[in-house]
């Protein structure tokens, strides 16, 4: 409503230089009539009329098509959204779809089991699958949460966090696997500290590493690394992995976005959309670069001071 207000008060401004060359055309004039050495002033008057219209057409002309390009962005934008909204339910129908009807099968077979150990892989099956759409729930919730929610900004020691999610991952069954190395300077200094929440901090990097854990194979090398630079804190997580196809690297942030190369994989594709929308609301910025039959390598730089 405010927006709209401000928008009518501005179609008055071509009124100004049409009342402005009114004035002055009868000023001239007047002057024209009662002193005869100002006799100019007379013809003057009706100059300084016509410009003061041609002024008043000027301006609502470029009023208008001032209004007529923002109309025109509005346009744009609500058609981009529209289009990233049916793309986000199209991606979100198809990661419903396939544990609901894993679900079903398994319930079928539970009802047509002749024997326990039958039964209960089939009940296996569904409690795995429950699983999955609870934890995409679960992240659903986060991400949108993200959008609202205020964060509790408070010191953070970086390099305590990223020891502890190197930590975490090493825990994991695929880091037997894989070789895990982690590099946090101690020398000439260490880590500055940074402002932000350190939960969702914590749960950006993990799911990084995590991604990488997932997509890697047994004997890649997967490295979790940082740095200060400048006014940020560089963190990086490489590996030695299949690597990204090109036509999916710019959706990597997208959420649900599951390239052809993360087909098969367990995840719901919003462990970077998390990640991302972290970074950026600590002030932030990400990156990803890769290239096929190398690796990939991630980056997060957070802004020390906020």
């Amino acid at each position: 409503m405010n927006n709209r207000r401000r928008s009518s008060w501005r179609w008055l401004l071509p009124l100004a230089p049409l009342l402005a060359g009114a004035g002055l055309s009868l000023l001239l004039y007047s002057l024209a009539d009662r002193n005869p050495t100002v006799y100019l002033s007379g013809q003057l008057s009706a100059v300084a009329f016509a410009l003061g219209v041609f002024l008043a057409l000027l301006l609502a002309v470029g009023l208008a098509i001032g209004d007529w390009a923002a109309r025109r962005a509005e346009t744009a934008v609500s058609q981009a959204a529209a289009q990233d909204r049916r793309r986000f339910l199209r991606r979100l129908d198809h990661e419903l779809k396939n544990p609901l009807t894993a679900i079903l099968a398994g319930l079928a077979n539970v009802s047509a089991a002749e024997d326990d150990d039958a039964r209960a892989t089939a009940v296996h099956s569904v409690t795995t699958q429950v699983q999955r759409l609870r934890q995409l729930v679960a992240d659903l919730r986060k991400l949108a949460d993200l959008e609202t929610r205020e964060l509790e900004y408070a010191p953070v020691n970086l390099a305590a966090l990223l020891e502890d999610v190197f930590a975490l991952a090493q825990a994991q069954p695929e880091a037997d696997q894989r070789t895990l190395v982690v590099s946090i300077p101690r020398a000439p200094w260490p880590l500055p500290t940074i402002s932000g929440d350190r939960d969702l901090l914590f749960l950006a990097v993990y799911n990084v590493l995590d991604n990488a854990l997932k997509f890697t194979q047994t004997g890649d090398t997967i490295e979790l690394r940082a740095a200060e630079d400048d006014s940020r804190v560089l963190i990086e997580v490489g590996d030695t992995g299949p690597g990204i196809d090109p036509a999916d690297l710019e959706h990597v942030w997208d959420e649900l976005y599951r390239g052809e190369g993360a087909r098969g994989f367990p995840g719901s594709g919003l462990g970077l959309a998390l990640a991302r929308a972290i970074v950026l609301r600590h002030g932030g910025q990400t990156a990803v670069r890769s290239r096929p039959g190398q690796g990939t390598l991630v980056s997060l730089r957070l802004p020390v001071r906020r």
